[in-house]
C-alpha cells in the first residue's frame, strides 16, 4: 500500500534513525521489568518512524550533519507521545492488534495499557524538559491539542451528520499537531531563524492533514494485512472520516449507508459499508483534499534555504497520496 517515505532515503538518514532507535529503547527501560515490556510492546513491533524522521529532517535544515543529540532527542520525544496515544486509542477502540502484534490491552488488560501510555507521556515530557522551557511547553501544548482532538472526535461518535469541518478540526488536533511539532522542535533545538521555525511549523501541520485523510482513506480501501490493524475499524467504532461523510452526501448510496450507520457495526455491516463508500466518487475526493494539503506543505518550504532536507521534505509531502492503492 504505501511505500516508504523520501525522507528515509535522505543522505545519513538511517543512522539517525538507528541513533533514534536506540534512545528510544532506553527511554522505555525502568527499574520494574513488567512496565518496561508494556512500555516498550509496541516499540519492538517497529513501525515507520515518520514523526521522528520530520524532527531529524527539519533540523538537517540548519546545514549540520549529523544533527545534534538535541535534535535526536526532540525526535525521540515526539515518537513517544505518538506511541503513548496509541496505547490509550487502543483502549478506546477495544483494538486486538496494532502494528500486526497483539495490542497491549488485549494481552494486559486495559488498565496497565493506559498506565503504560501515561508512562510513555511523562517520559516524553522528561525527554522534552531537558531540551529547555521551550520545546517543554510547546510538548506539553501538543499533547493538550491532541486530547482535544479525542474529544472532538468522540463527541461526534455515530453521528451521521457530523460535519467536514468537525472532521477537520478533529484531525489538525489529534495528528496534524504532533507533525508539526516534530519539525518545530527540530527547527527550535538547531537555533533556525523564526522565520524557517514558522515555516517548517506550516509544513509539519499541513503534511500531518494529508496523512490523517490517507490514512482515513486506507482504512475503508485497505486490507488488515495492509494495514497492520483490522480494516474498517473507525466504521465499527463510529468515527466518520472525510471519505465517509463525502459519501453519505452522494446521491446514489447515501441514503442506504445513512440507514446502516449511527451504531456499532458487526464485521459484515462493516464490509458492506465499504462497498458501498467506494462505490462513490468518496474516495477520490478525500484524496483531493489531501492532494491540496501536500501542495500547502511543500508552499510552506518555499522560503527555506535550498538543500537535501528541504527537497526531502518536499518529496515527502507529494508522496503521500499517490502512495493509496485504490483496491
Amino acid at each position: 500500500m504505501a511505500a516508504p517515505s523520501p525522507l528515509l532515503s535522505l543522505p545519513g538518514m538511517q543512522d539517525e534513525l538507528a541513533r533514534i532507535e536506540a534512545a528510544l529503547r532506553r527511554a522505555v527501560l525502568t527499574e520494574d521489568p513488567q512496565l518496561t515490556q508494556l512500555a516498550g510492546h509496541l516499540l519492538a513491533a517497529g513501525g515507520k518512524r515518520l514523526r521522528p524522521a520530520l524532527a531529524v529532517a527539519a533540523g538537517a535544515c540548519a546545514g549540520t550533519a549529523p544533527v545534534s543529540d538535541g535534535v535526536i532527542l526532540g525526535g525521540v520525544s515526539v515518537e513517544l507521545v505518538q506511541l503513548g496515544s496509541l496505547y490509550h486509542d487502543d483502549v478506546i477502540d477495544e483494538a486486538d492488534t496494532r502494528r500486526g502484534v497483539e495490542s497491549v490491552n488485549a494481552r494486559w488488560g486495559n488498565l496497565r495499557a493506559i498506565l503504560a501510555g501515561d508512562f510513555l507521556l511523562a517520559r516524553a515530557s522528561e525527554i522534552a524538559a531537558g531540551l529547555g522551557t521551550e520545546v517543554a511547553g510547546l510538548l506539553a501544548a501538543t499533547i493538550a491539542a491532541m486530547c482535544e482532538g479525542e474529544v472532538r472526535e468522540l463527541t461526534t461518535a455515530y453521528s451521521v451528520e457530523r460535519t467536514e469541518a468537525s472532521y477537520l478540526a478533529a484531525i489538525a488536533g489529534k495528528t496534524a499537531t504532533l507533525f508539526a511539532a516534530a519539525c518545530r522542535i527540530g527547527a527550535i533545538v538547531t537555533g533556525q531563524p523564526e522565520s524557517a521555525i514558522e515555516a517548517l511549523t506550516e509544513y509539519g501541520h499541513r503534511f500531518g492533514m494529508a496523512f490523517q485523510v490517507v490514512d482515513d482513506v486506507l482504512d475503508v480501501v485497505a486490507t488488515e494485512e495492509e494495514l497492520g490493524k483490522p480494516a474498517g475499524q473507525d466504521l465499527a467504532t463510529g468515527v466518520y472520516t472525510l471519505p465517509v461523510i463525502r459519501a453519505l452526501a452522494s446521491p446514489d448510496e447515501g441514503a442506504e449507508l445513512r440507514a446502516l450507520l449511527g451504531r456499532p457495526l458487526d464485521a459484515p455491516d462493516v464490509e458492506w459499508s465499504r462497498v458501498l463508500i467506494k462505490r462513490t466518487d468518496a474516495v477520490e475526493e478525500a484524496l483531493a483534499v489531501a492532494r491540496t494539503y501536500e501542495e500547502e506543505a511543500v508552499a510552506a518550504l518555499k522560503g527555506l534555504e535550498p538543500g537535501p532536507a528541504v527537497d526531502g521534505l518536499a518529496a515527502a509531502a507529494t508522496a503521500v497520496t499517490p502512495a493509496v492503492a485504490l483496491s
